[in-house]
Formats: structure tokens, C-alpha cells, sequence
């Protein structure tokens, strides 16, 4: 029998959740992006990317608009190269499912049906993503992107990494800089629950630096949950 080692993957391929609260704020700029799952190989993540909105509980009818990129001519897709699904809920939110690809940075074995295999006693990644908010481009905010920076099975490693993403840019460059230092901050840090790194720069960029597991995204997003 082959080893772990022999079934390592040089890449690893994202399911990504973007939520957009129209219903709140109308300018688009309030939004959320949560990992729904990890696979070694891309038509697998393509494959579950089709039933990621049926696995927080979700049907077509539940939305007024939805959309998939399966579905769709490419001549009249509309809603981005990465996006495999589109859906419109009739309060306003918008859920956009789509892929996204990265090192595979933990060196993390292949598993049953070309997912991760967890050391023991582990369930789930933790997912440090950077988010740059450019006010240059929008000024209310909506112009936005989000990466991956890596994912580590540990959440200690990610809080660690989390709080390396902005090395390389100098702290000396930040108009604003502010590191949460304990989780407990309950109430006194205003950036988020799962913000770790908020950063302005001068030339007035915003960044945030959060870590996510699938299992928030079904706490937050799930149709169970009231939103």
C-alpha cells in the first residue's frame, strides 16, 4: 500500500461561500467569505461546488434569483470567471459560490474521494484570508477581494499565520495598524469576531486578516440558522 507521503498533492482545491448583505446595506460593501471545503483535485471541487448551497440546507426555490455556471451560455454569464453559482435570496442577500486554488501548504495527504486527510484526532482546517477593501476603486466599500493565504490544521499555526500575512508590506506603511492579541475580546475589538490583523494604509487601502473552518460557515450560514 502506498504511504501518505507518496499521495501528497502539490495544490489544494477551495470551495468558497461569498455572502453579500444587500438587505443591510445596500451598497454591497457588507460581505462575507467562508471556506465550505477542500478538495486534491479540481473536478471533485467542481463537483462538490454544484451542492455546497444543498449542503447548508438550501433548494433553487429557496432564492429568487439562482443561477449556475454549468447552466448558463458563457456568452451570458454574467457574474464573474471563478463563479460556479449565483443566488439572489428575496431579502436582498446574495450567495455566490465559487473556486479558488493554493499551495498546499500543511503538505497535507490525499483522503477518501480526493479530500484531505486529517492527522488523528483533527476534523477541519483553519483558513487564514486576506481581504483588501479599496476605497480608491469604490468609494462605499464594495470593491473588495479576498484570498486564501493558506490553511492549517491547527488553529495556533493559523492565528500565527494570520498575524505574518502583512509582514512583507511594512507596518511602518500602515496609517493604521491593530493586532488582536486575545480572542476574548469580547465587545472591545471591533473588527470582527474572527478578524485577527486590521490595517490601513496610507494610500487608504483596507486590509483584514481572518481565520474561518467550514463548520463556522454552517453555524453562520446554515438555512437552520436565522439570519
Amino acid at each position: 500500500m502506498a504511504s501518505d507521503t507518496a499521495n501528497i498533492p502539490d495544490l489544494l482545491f477551495h470551495t468558497i461561500l461569498t455572502v453579500i448583505d444587500y438587505h443591510t446595506d445596500t451598497s454591497g460593501s457588507t460581505r462575507t467569505v467562508y471556506v465550505l471545503s477542500t478538495h486534491t483535485a479540481l473536478e471533485a471541487a467542481k463537483a462538490f461546488s454544484l451542492t455546497a448551497l444543498s449542503d447548508l440546507g438550501y433548494t433553487p426555490d429557496d432564492f429568487a434569483e439562482y443561477a449556475t455556471r454549468a447552466e448558463t451560455p458563457a456568452s451570458e454569464w454574467t457574474h464573474g470567471d471563478g463563479v460556479v453559482i449565483y443566488a439572489k435570496a428575496p431579502a436582498g442577500q446574495v450567495f455566490t459560490v465559487s473556486l479558488d486554488t493554493t499551495p498546499n501548504n500543511e503538505n497535507l495527504p490525499e483522503g477518501k474521494n480526493h479530500t484531505v486527510k486529517y492527522p488523528e484526532g483533527f476534523s477541519h482546517l483553519h483558513y487564514v484570508l486576506q481581504t483588501k477593501t479599496d476605497y480608491n476603486q469604490d468609494k462605499s466599500g464594495a470593491y473588495q477581494t479576498t484570498e486564501i493565504e493558506g490553511c492549517y490544521v491547527r488553529r495556533a499555526d493559523a492565528l500565527s499565520a494570520a498575524k505574518m500575512a502583512l509582514a512583507e508590506m511594512d507596518k511602518q506603511g500602515f496609517s493604521q495598524y491593530d493586532e488582536r492579541d486575545a480572542e476574548d475580546e469580547k465587545g472591545q475589538w471591533p473588527f470582527g469576531d474572527d478578524v485577527i490583523v486590521h490595517a490601513v494604509a496610507e494610500t487608504g487601502e483596507n486590509y483584514s486578516v481572518s481565520v474561518r473552518t467550514v463548520p463556522g460557515a454552517h453555524k453562520r450560514f446554515s438555512k437552520k440558522q436565522k439570519h
